[in-house]
């Protein structure tokens, strides 16, 4: 079992007696889809739970209902589920607790602990002071009880509009931490809850529900991400001055933050919003349903969260090791298609008119239990159109004039010649085969340097292919100005291509490696007739990478 910080104590408090059981949650709020940061709470809380036979929750914190939806409720369970985290009974809604939670602000206001105040939102921040500067009472704050429960009740039924009063508790005005500024327990907000209806016209606040939910179904430890540190004070100050059936721990850890990547719903949501993207499971979306529609798998992301770990140090992930973690993966199970992306035509002068020849090839190497495929040769096929040089440089062992290389599983050819159009541009390859090579080797066992994959240009399937870049251009995408600034205009492109016959086989999900240029998953705009890819993820080329390592050193 790995150890970190937060393990260190439980440990320590199971071997003091202090818990029973170990119970975690995870707590989303319904007002978007979950995304690749959420991960890293999500396995946190699950694992622990899992490790040490205790229960895991997940509660939808839905206290804000002018931004909530069932929707959103729906995708993130269907996306809990895909990862393969599984909670049982235990799922909660805070909206469950709306009733508890309203006799406990009425028991605070009982207590002289909480008051209705009249301030508007910005004379509330202006009284509030900052670091270096105390706060003032608000001239609302000595009201009395009776008066506050008078108030309250008066919220509770509607007679005062929005915005028009508050309750806020009564802690400490000069307090050095501004959560503990006398905060808003509960504000007015006339509209609809997507769970409750209109029953209620006052809604509690985030920090209020969250640990009286955690209470109520017994959580022992809330663990959550660094931003919710200042929070903690408050966290425990409602506990101990509620009448709560159990008393929770928060522990913080650091978030989880990628390269390349914006990790906020609000930011998501405007991408969605003014059609930068497709929707929020476009596949550049760091949303896991969009993670899902690329092809990534639950395997992949769960082992990336275990290599970032839990700690109490915030980091930026390199967007690599999550590739690499589903390379990894992809490796062991997807099946293997030859598929060409920027066709060039190759004439096989001296292969028989009208004839297909059949070679074997594996479905995934090293386990034959996966059998094989048949892989069509014609006359007339297509390569990549980077596979061939008219000059090529050092080190480039692939196709050139009078160079000879190896067609995959199939034969060796020979290029003879090529065809340009007016601008220069090579738009087709004359070539000659070695019928001796048939199968992939000669009797004289002679060796080539190079060996390319190939598509029949008259037995295939044509499909499209989306290829995708991150969708922004820099590392730090709000480093620098509106991140909607640093999108890459490049961040998608389609094109045509053709893949050998079996892939008419695949279906919506199904992810392969095409060999030679990467991962793809068959996506849900696929029709009968026009089959769609999407790039999961690039293979590592050799050649790509020495060209890289070239650039480098120039600059």
């Amino acid at each position: 079992m790995a150890t970190n910080f937060i393990r260190d104590i439980i440990d320590a408090e199971l071997a003091a007696g202090k818990h029973d059981a170990i119970v975690t949650r995870f707590p989303p709020e319904p007002n978007g889809y979950l995304h690749i940061g959420h991960c890293k709470a999500i396995f946190t809380n699950y694992t622990i739970a899992q490790d040490y036979g205790g229960r895991f929750h997940l509660r939808f914190d839905d206290t804000n209902p002018s931004k909530e939806d069932m929707s959103y409720v729906e995708a993130i369970v269907k996306d809990l589920s895909w990862l393969g985290v599984e909670w049982g009974d235990n799922l909660f809604f805070a909206s469950d607790y709306y009733r508890q939670l309203y006799e406990w602000a009425v028991y605070l206001i009982e207590q002289g602990k909480a008051y209705v105040d009249d301030l508007s939102p910005e004379a509330v921040k202006s009284y509030r002071g900052t670091l270096t500067r105390p706060g003032r009472n608000s001239p609302y704050r000595d009201r009395s009880i009776e008066e506050n429960l008078t108030l309250f009740q008066g919220m509770k039924n509607g007679d005062f509009p929005d915005g028009s009063k508050v309750l806020r508790a009564k802690i400490d005005m000069a307090h050095p931490n501004l959560n503990m500024r006398d905060p808003t327990i509960y504000r007015i907000l006339h509209h609809h809850h997507y769970r409750t209806g209109d029953e209620w016209c006052i809604y509690p606040m985030y920090d209020f529900a969250h640990g009286q939910g955690d209470a109520i179904e017994g959580v022992t430890h809330s663990l959550c991400s660094l931003e919710f540190e200042n929070h903690r004070p408050l966290y425990d100050w409602y506990i101990e001055n509620l009448p709560v059936p159990s008393k929770p721990r928060q522990i913080e850890f650091s978030r989880l933050n990628l390269t390349y990547t914006v990790m906020s719903k609000r930011k998501l949501l405007r991408l969605v919003q003014e059609g930068h993207v497709s929707g929020w499971d476009d596949p550049r979306m760091p949303t896991l349903s969009g993670f899902r529609r690329r092809g990534y798998t639950p395997e992949a992301i769960r082992e990336f969260a275990r290599r970032v770990g839990v700690t109490k140090q915030n980091q930026v992930v390199d967007i690599a090791l999550l590739e690499f973690c589903l390379r990894q993966d992809l490796e062991a199970k997807a099946a293997r298609r030859m598929a060409v992306l920027d066709p060039i035509k190759v004439t096989i002068t001296n292969f028989p008119a009208d004839t297909v020849e059949w070679y074997q090839g594996p479905n995934l190497p090293g386990d034959e239990s996966m059998g094989f495929r048949k892989v069509p040769l014609t006359r007339q096929i297509y390569i990549e159109r980077d596979d061939f040089m008219v000059d090529p440089p050092p080190k480039f062992f692939r196709l050139a004039p009078g160079r000879e290389v190896r067609l995959r599983y199939a034969c060796y050819i020979t290029a003879t010649d090529y065809k340009v159009d007016r601008d220069g541009n090579v738009v087709e390859i004359l070539a000659q085969f070695d019928p001796a090579s048939r199968g992939g080797s000669t009797p004289d066992r002679r060796k080539v340097k190079g060996t390319i994959h190939f598509v029949s240009a008259t037995e295939n399937v044509p499909f499209q292919v989306r290829l995708y870049q991150s969708l922004f251009n820099q590392e730090d995408p709000d480093s620098d100005g509106d991140f909607i600034d640093n999108l890459n205009p490049h961040s998608l492109k389609v094109v045509n291509a053709f893949g050998e016959p079996r892939l008419a086989e695949a279906r919506v999900g199904d992810v392969f490696q095409f060999e030679r240029k990467g991962y793809y998953c068959v996506d849900p705009d696929t029709t009968p007739t026009n089959p769609v890819f999407n790039q999961t993820v690039s293979l590592r080329d050799s050649w790509k990478r020495r060209q890289g390592r070239q650039l480098r050193i120039r600059n």
